[in-house]
């Protein structure tokens, strides 16, 4: 699933691609993407000669901001938005098409489905799922030591799936989490309770340097993950853990392992990561 990193990325290439297209017609071949308003074609409706002026981010979402709407993009394991001219076929895994009036189009595809949308009028994004109970950004100010030490006291959960919850911190997924966890040489098992305000801060400190990095280099392609220009990412190149198993460290060269943590696939060096107990 797309992190912070590479929804920043495919945000960023839209930026440069769609500003200042109106929209023509909206094509849905697969309804069910289109979560708000219940009625796809109301939701085709409403954009009509609506003209496109931002894309924004919030967590792992996408804001296509219009005149007067907005929509709340999730592009959850597949979903992946590309320019095209209207003269290229469109495939069976498109299922979203804004039809501009210039000849383009910008279209969803997704070969899973699990993508969703939500059409809100511009303001009212902010008050509803999927955004309204979402944490701070990481690179925002208020994600301070002091915060995530707050958040972490109040848990009795191990430190990774506490990562994991978006109402926690947003834009985290298995990968940054691994590989921040790693960084700051805090094992996915900890309770994050039992942290230390000097691991916290390293924890605070390895969180936002490995999604900078992650940002500057487009992401990570470990799996199917383009831009919104069908270029791949390169911070795969720079994993340290994720997807590592059997592997020698980085660091020490001890063998990464791979364990379950919340069920999600975890991966860690028991030497640099070793578990320690609250004494």
């Amino acid at each position: 699933m797309p992190e912070l990193p590479e929804v920043e990325t495919v945000k960023r290439t839209l930026n440069e691609l769609v500003i200042g297209k109106t929209v023509a017609n909206v094509e849905i071949r697969w309804p069910h993407i289109i979560r708000r308003p219940q009625d796809s074609r109301q939701f085709a409706r409403l954009l009509i000669g609506e003209t496109l002026h931002h894309v924004g981010r919030r967590g792992k979402f996408l804001l296509l901001c219009f005149d007067d709407e907005v929509v709340v993009s999730h592009l959850r394991m597949e979903g992946r938005y590309r320019l095209e001219s209207e003269e290229v076929p469109v495939d069976r895994y498109t299922h979203v098409i804004f039809h501009f009036t210039d000849g383009t189009a910008l279209r969803y595809r997704d070969v899973r489905k699990f993508g969703t949308m939500h059409l809100f009028e511009k303001g009212r994004e902010w008050d509803s799922l999927p955004l309204s109970k979402l944490g701070p950004e990481p690179f925002s100010p208020v994600f301070t030591d002091a915060f995530l030490r707050s958040v972490c006291r109040k848990t009795t959960r191990a430190i990774k799936p506490l990562l994991l919850d978006q109402t926690a911190v947003v834009g985290l997924g298995n990968i940054y989490v691994d590989e921040s966890l790693f960084r700051a040489r805090i094992h996915p098992l900890t309770p994050a309770a039992n942290l230390t305000v000097k691991q916290i801060s390293a924890l605070r400190k390895a969180i936002v340097e490995t999604l900078r990095e992650a940002v500057r280099m487009g992401g990570s392609s470990v799996r199917t993950f383009v831009n919104g220009q069908g270029e791949m990412g390169f911070f795969q190149q720079k994993l340290c853990v994720y997807g590592r198993e059997g592997q020698p460290c980085v660091r020490c060269g001890t063998r990464i392992e791979k364990t379950r943590v919340g069920g999600r696939g975890t991966h860690f060096c028991p030497k640099c990561q070793a578990r320690r107990r609250k004494s």
